[in-house]
Parts: C-alpha cells; structure tokens; sequence
C-alpha cells in the first residue's frame, strides 16, 4: 500500500489524490450576486447536505491553487448573504462544466453557458430554470479555512424554500431517484451519472439490531465464496433462525439437489451452499440465504 505524507506534497498534487478518491461527490451549482447586481453562476464540488434542522447545505469555493486568488462567489456572498443551490442532472452537465469558465468579473454565466434564469420569490439571486431541483438559500455563515492556496472557505446556506419540477416526483410526492438523473463529480475530468441500472438499496439498520458479521459461524465469516458484502447482509439480520427452520429450508429444491449431490464431500457441499446463498443474496432474499449457509 502507498503511504504519503500530505506534508510531502504540493497542494496541486494532494489535491488531485484527494478529488480521485473522495468521489463521487454532488454538485453546488451556485447562483450569487453582489452588491452591484451582477450575477454570478459557478459549480461547485466541495458541497454537501449537513442539517436538516435547521436545513443547512455547505460548500466550499476555495482558493485557487496555481495563484491563491478567491472566486467571485466568495466575494459575492460576503456582500449579499443570499445563493441559489441548482441541483445538476445529466441533461444539464456540459454547460454546468462551460459556467466554471474563469470568465471576468461582470459576465453572466447564465449568458455564457446558455441557462434560463428564473427570478427567486424570497431573495435576489435568480435560479437556474432548467435544474431539477432550486433551492434558495441565505448565507447564514463564511468559515475562512485558511489563507494559503487550496484553502477552503466554507458557506453555510440555510436553505429557505425548494422548488422541485414535477416530473422527477414519484406517485407519493417525493423525489423519486430514477428519475432525477443525478451527475456527480470525480477526480479531474471524470463525472459519474446515476442511472437506473446504477441504482441499488442498502437495508438500513434504523429501527433493527443486527446480529453482526462476528455472530456468524467461522465457517461462514471466513467462506471463500461469500464477498464482505454478502456477510454485512447476512450480519443485518435481527436474530439467528431457529435450528427447525434451518433443517426447513433443507427441503427447497436448489438446496435439496445440492445436499444430495455432495454427500460424503462436504468441502463441494459447502462451496455450492454458499455459492447458492450468493444468488439469493443477489435476489434480496436474505432469510433464506442465512438458513442455507447455516445448513
């Protein structure tokens, strides 16, 4: 394994590790304006979501590395407190890309990069008409990271109303994840979207107890079919089966076929066990998958 020390590195060189491997990571795309009113329209990738109540978005424009100079985002939200957060889709990630152009102080990058702006109905950045989601924001607080290059300048937003285009709702209301059509950015040109075929769940332990990966057999923790993935399913589970409903689950046809294949050849009998517990796993049938794997 490579060991640095960030000590040891230039800010362009720990920059670039950092982004590449702390990815993919969600888009700010910010629309801010000073106090002369001109409007400013940049991406920005150090952003995230860190409260909901009070609902707080922060992100970072931070100092340039190659000549330690601020962005006119920073300069804008130090003289009106106010920023729109337009979530990027697929449709939209090409012209975000065009409005991180360097351009000058005074061009609108809704001009630039050919977005519709959309006038705000509490403050006076305008949003960005073709995100799927607008979120209009007043900066609660400017935290200076630092005053060399790369430092960051984090901007708390306290996000004041959502606009959400109906078309990505789902039958209930809620934003549904299909539709969205998220980008994501990685480490120097790349750009990750997320598709349906990218999608998948994770059951989240909220209102369970799983068991744990260290309550399974050795047999089972130390399998060499079952992945880590595979043994974080079956640790999710709120409580062992009971050895009737283990000895059940001997009867299923998939098992059944297997046990009477490898009788007197147990290392084959467990592989295929495990190989078959996989595949369930695969299919969400977690249960049954622990029973097998128990056998």
């Amino acid at each position: 394994m490579l060991t640095i020390k960030t000590s040891d590195l230039s800010p362009a060189q720990l920059q670039n590790y950092m982004q590449y491997a702390i990815a993919p990571r969600p888009i700010c795309f910010a629309t801010t304006i000073d106090a002369k009113g001109n409007v400013n329209l940049s991406p920005f990738s150090f952003f995230n979501m860190f409260s909901t109540n009070p609902p707080l978005c922060v992100f970072s424009p931070a100092r340039r590395v190659r000549d330690n100079t601020t962005k006119h985002t920073l300069e804008n939200v130090l003289e009106v407190k106010e920023c729109v957060i337009n979530i990027v889709n697929y449709a939209m990630v090409q012209q975000t890309s065009l409005a991180s152009t360097e351009y000058a102080k005074g061009i609108n990058e809704f001009e630039k990069a050919g977005f519709t702006m959309l006038p705000s109905e509490l403050i006076t950045p305008p949003r960005v008409a073709e995100a799927p989601v607008q979120m209009e924001c007043t900066i609660k607080e400017v935290i200076h990271l630092g005053d060399n290059p790369g430092a960051g300048n984090l901007i708390l937003a306290e996000v004041k109303l959502i606009h959400i285009k109906e078309e990505i709702l789902d039958a209930e209301g809620k934003i549904d994840q299909a539709k969205i059509d998220l980008v994501a950015r990685l480490g120097g040109d790349w750009y990750c979207r997320v598709t349906p075929e990218s999608l998948f769940k994770v059951a989240k332990p909220l209102t369970t107890l799983g068991i744990g990966v260290d309550a399974l057999p050795a047999g089972v923790r130390n399998s060499r079919v079952l992945t880590g993935n595979d043994l974080g399913m079956l640790g999710n589970i709120e409580q062992l089966p009971s050895a009737e409903d283990v000895d059940a689950i001997a009867g299923n046809p998939e098992v059944k076929e297997i046990m009477d294949a490898t009788i007197g050849d147990a290392a084959n009998r467990e592989r295929e066990l495990h190989q078959l517990a996989q595949q369930w796993l695969g299919k969400g049938n977690v249960n049954d998958a622990l029973k097998v794997v128990l056998l």
